[in-house]
């Protein structure tokens, strides 16, 4: 794989925007994300500039890219840290120190070729690279009308914790927790 992974930095806004845009035309984003396309249209690039600047610094949020060889940007993963002192981001408070892979999307014309593979990995060793309470397990949700998701996560190592969330404004589709636990040492 020729691609490069890298974070963002806080000066590439524009980009993540492009790609974030891109991400919510893809076919399956309906049952993807949680925004659609005309509203992301709407949030002014102030929005697109501090969201960018937060994945940046890498606090609470690290959003990391493939970079193909010519410059584009081909996929995307967003980890979220997740404390339990913090409440409830998505789906059910944190009971352990953990992070939350969310806004993954790769080009449709380089799925396959190992870029979702490498935005994981990276995104996981961050995820246990995190100082402070170490985090114990890394998860993600998956749209239950999404097999081709599930099986790349099933694929990668992650496992169905048996926890659920109702997809909102739609009381009969569910989103599925996935899970990969700590490695012991």
């Amino acid at each position: 794989m020729d691609y490069v992974v890298h974070a963002v930095r806080a000066d590439e806004w524009a980009r993540a925007k492009e790609l974030r845009l891109v991400a919510l035309q893809d076919p399956v984003a309906s049952v993807a994300f949680l925004e659609t396309y005309e509203q992301s249209l709407t949030r002014p690039d102030s929005f697109w500039q501090q969201r960018t600047a937060d994945a940046a610094e890498g606090r609470r949020t690290r959003q990391f890219v493939a970079v193909a060889p010519d410059g584009r940007w081909m996929g995307t993963v967003t980890v979220l840290v997740e404390r339990p002192a913090e409440g409830v981001r998505f789906g059910e408070a944190a009971e352990v120190d953990q992070t939350h892979l969310v806004g993954v999307f790769v080009r449709p014309e380089v799925r396959g070729c190992g870029v979702a593979d490498a935005l994981f990995q990276e995104a996981v060793d961050w995820s246990w690279s995190l100082t402070g309470p170490p985090v114990e397990r890394v998860r993600l949700y998956v749209h239950e009308a999404n097999p081709r998701a599930a099986a790349f996560y099933r694929r990668i190592g992650f496992v169905p914790s048996g926890r659920s969330v109702l997809l909102e404004g739609d009381p009969t589709a569910r989103e599925l927790e996935f899970e990969v636990r700590r490695p012991a040492f």
